[in-house]
């Protein structure tokens, strides 16, 4: 979670709101990558949609079994979506998202029984230094916004 932490931290330099996930499988790191939607300008371009992408290619198959996706906030409902998808396992993430969290916020999708996956998921994890970077990113940008 530190590495998604720092990760995120550079998203915030390029004017990325600060969510940054990574894949990692055996103790490799297979993706590692933050928002791009503002410089995309791509409403899909969440940090979790790219990481997994890239572990894809990087393993040569959409089925990242045995994976595990770290990430700095709660996933929304596209994101957890791509996760189910990919047959990702675990997923341990940071700060909660109340607004628009699909891991237990505001929806509970991994744990549907309709679907085909389960994820395990564990949130909280370093939530506040999570939310500390969040936070300090829409502070210091209402701030500089001319009223």
């Amino acid at each position: 979670m530190r590495m998604a932490l720092e990760e995120a931290a550079r998203a915030q330099i390029v004017g990325e709101v600060p969510i940054a996930a990574l894949i990692v499988q055996d103790g490799q790191v297979l993706a590692q990558t933050h928002n791009y939607r503002e410089l995309w300008q791509d409403p899909t371009a969440h940090a979790e949609v790219i990481a997994i992408r890239a572990a894809a290619t990087a393993l040569g198959t959409w089925r990242l079994t045995d994976t595990t996706l770290y990430v700095t906030i709660e996933p929304c409902a596209m994101c957890i979506g791509a996760i189910i998808l990919a047959r990702i396992p675990r997923v341990i993430f940071g700060a909660w998202d109340p607004k628009g969290g699909a891991c237990g916020s505001l929806f509970d999708l991994p744990t549907e029984p309709k679907l085909n996956h389960r994820v395990q998921v564990t949130g909280g994890v370093l939530e506040q230094e999570s939310q500390a970077l969040i936070q300090k990113f829409f502070k210091e940008l209402r701030e500089a916004s001319p009223l």
